[in-house]
């Protein structure tokens, strides 16, 4: 029998506030990652920090933020007021500490009350804090949440505000590098949300009069728009909305105190029932909240009160009250899209008219596809039964609707050698497979039809949740795992067709990726190391001394799952696809799997950004 376990007040231990940070980084920072994820730590690092010299911008002081990034050292300095100079240790120290408490110095706050800097002090290998105001300078420099070094200085030239400095934790972040694209995207984000304010990016700058009405021309081409956008504006809330000739389903950005709230929320909810609304009560018709919505392109943003968020990253708005005297957020925001939408179409004919032949035409494919739609969910839930195609992760079984998880992760693979790598090597909480058999169908041009009748896409469909909205989409990360060849190649562009064709706005909000796999191992005795190049090749073996062993991977298949788990662990190497703002959907789609050019390729890679390797066999 063993000896039972003591528990005493020695067991009794409190961490202290960069201890706990440190050891529940998730806590407070959602994943960690390497960069290769919009939703990755060291973005929401950048993030804690901006959101205080946003709120600085709010409360009417400093018109301008530099933000400067250098490999892996983030400067982000701003003009505001400065932190008060004898509390510049404490504000990035102590936990609950902070202006945000006092509602007057702060009345609809972004930032973390308390949280936000800290979280990034104790995370950063390198932390550095200045603030200044009335002439004078107070310094504060920091290792892993450690004070180091603590200047002041009575007197200098310098303009007021504050400045931070930072360099993310490498023995957290693993790996890590900071894609421009995500950063550029987060700080047009907070011009659109604050117009007037100017952020510079390493010498570039970003700048916005029309609001949320630039964020939409942002997203959707010119090209690609039903109509002109519709911006309102009001004390608290600012709308955007179109239609898009491209795209099926519903494309929402919301935002809630200038923080983008990623996964909707309360606000989101009530915008969306309150454009079936007013559109219903405008015609007289009790249209179909579905047949209204569809290939609806929108953006809302509201200022409430001391916001609930659903989670420490707030991505999803909990509060059903706007705060003070005014009503509950759904009130508010139907009242106010009532009116103002109401009076805009009534005022704007033709846009009305559109919207309505669109509602039709939506009405009209529902009911055509009503039969095939009923066969192909049945199709779907037999195939789940028997678990043919998915092998989910645990966090979602039995639990179709359960909200996504920032780390659930869909492979998608084809043949039974690659997937049973992958399926033997994932990490069965989060990382579920979805198995192609052999290449998928080429789908430009076709009709929403095809996604019920072929067997592949309707499953696939089927099992990420997105036949009606993405706020169902049930993993964050959609991952094309297909071999390094010229066929792996050709079903990675076929299933990105099939994205971009009917479920643009997956790509356009970050959740799509290619699995890069190494293409080389090279080994001795002692030590072996993967390539995922000619160059890391070579690196290798000059690198490794004595007798060498060089393994060519010609397939997913012929890696080993011990080894698989290392490339889909902690050192996956995910390359995002992205599209290129300045081209249509539909002309990329036409270049994209039109006939082949001398230029294809080229463009293929500008327009997406994926480095697409094609490997010649000798």
């Amino acid at each position: 029998m063993t000896e039972e376990t003591k528990y005493t007040e020695e067991n009794i231990r409190s961490l202290d506030w960069k201890e706990h940070i440190r050891m529940r980084p998730g806590m407070y920072i959602g994943k960690l990652g390497d960069g290769s994820s919009a939703d990755d730590g060291i973005y929401i690092l950048l993030k804690e920090v901006l959101d205080n010299s946003i709120d600085e911008y709010v409360m009417g002081a400093g018109k301008t933020i530099d933000v400067s990034i250098q490999g892996q050292k983030v400067i982000v300095r701003d003009y505001g007021r400065g932190i008060p100079l004898g509390k510049v240790v404490d504000v990035v120290s102590k936990m609950n500490t902070g202006g945000k408490y006092d509602s007057k110095a702060f009345k609809k706050s972004v930032g973390l009350n308390g949280v936000g800097t800290k979280a990034v002090n104790a995370l950063s290998g390198f932390f550095r804090v200045e603030s200044t105001r009335e002439g004078k300078s107070a310094s504060a420099e920091f290792e892993k949440g450690e004070l180091k070094n603590e200047e002041f200085l009575e007197e200098t030239s310098r303009r007021k505000g504050t400045k931070v400095s930072f360099i993310p934790d490498e023995t957290i972040f693993k790996n890590y590098k900071y894609r421009a694209e995500y950063v550029e995207k987060m700080l047009k984000n907070y011009v659109y949300l604050n117009t007037g304010l100017t952020i510079t990016f390493n010498g570039e700058k970003f700048y916005s009069e029309e609001g949320l009405k630039d964020l939409l021309s942002e997203s959707i081409n010119e090209e690609d728009r039903l109509f002109p956008i519709i911006h309102l504006r009001g004390d608290d809330i600012e709308v955007a909305i179109t239609y898009s000739k491209a795209q099926y389903s519903e494309e929402y950005h919301s935002f809630v105190n200038g923080q983008h709230t990623t996964q909707g929320g309360t606000h989101q909810s009530a915008f969306r029932e309150a454009i079936v609304k007013t559109v219903r009560e405008f015609f007289g018709k009790n249209y179909e909240a579905s047949d209204i919505r569809k290939s609806i392109v929108s953006a809302i943003s509201i200022k409430v009160m001391e916001p609930v968020f659903e989670s420490q990253t707030k991505t999803k708005l909990g509060s059903t009250d706007m705060g003070g005297n005014l009503p509950t957020v759904r009130t508010y925001i139907l009242d106010f899209v009532k009116r103002q939408l109401d009076n805009y179409l009534h005022r704007n004919p033709e846009t009305a008219d559109k919207i309505q032949r669109k509602i039709l035409q939506a009405e009209k494919e529902r009911k055509d596809l009503s039969g095939i739609r009923k066969l192909a969910k049945e199709r779907a839930k037999k195939a789940s039964l028997h678990n043919k195609k998915l092998r989910d992760c645990r966090i979602h079984l039995g639990d179709v609707k359960k909200e996504r998880n920032l780390e659930s992760t869909l492979f998608i693979t084809e043949g039974d050698s690659a997937s049973g790598s992958i399926t033997k090597s994932r990490d069965v909480n989060t990382q579920a497979v979805f198995s192609l058999k052999g290449k998928p169908l080429n789908s430009y041009g076709l009709t929403k039809k095809i996604v019920y009748e072929n067997e592949e896409f309707n499953l696939l469909q089927a099992a990420l949740n997105i036949e009606d909205s993405m706020e169902d989409l049930r993993y964050n990360n959609i991952v094309i795992a297909t071999d390094a060849d010229v066929d792996g190649m050709h079903i990675r562009l076929l299933l990105i067709t099939f994205f971009l064709q009917f479920f643009p706005e997956l790509i356009k909000e970050g959740h799509l990726y290619i699995l890069q796999t190494p293409l080389f191992r090279v080994r001795n005795k002692k030590e072996t190391i993967y390539c995922y190049s000619e160059t890391e090749k070579r690196n290798a073996i000059e690198k490794l001394s004595g007798k060498q062993e060089i393994t060519r991977f010609k397939g997913l298949g012929e890696i080993s799952p011990d080894e698989f788990k290392h490339f889909i662990g902690e050192d996956i190497r995910l390359d995002p696809v992205m599209l290129d703002k300045e081209t249509g959907i539909e002309d990329l789609l036409s270049f994209y799997m039109g006939k082949n050019t001398s230029h294809r390729q080229e463009f293929i890679i500008e327009n997406l950004k994926v480095e697409l390797d094609i490997i010649e066999e000798n």
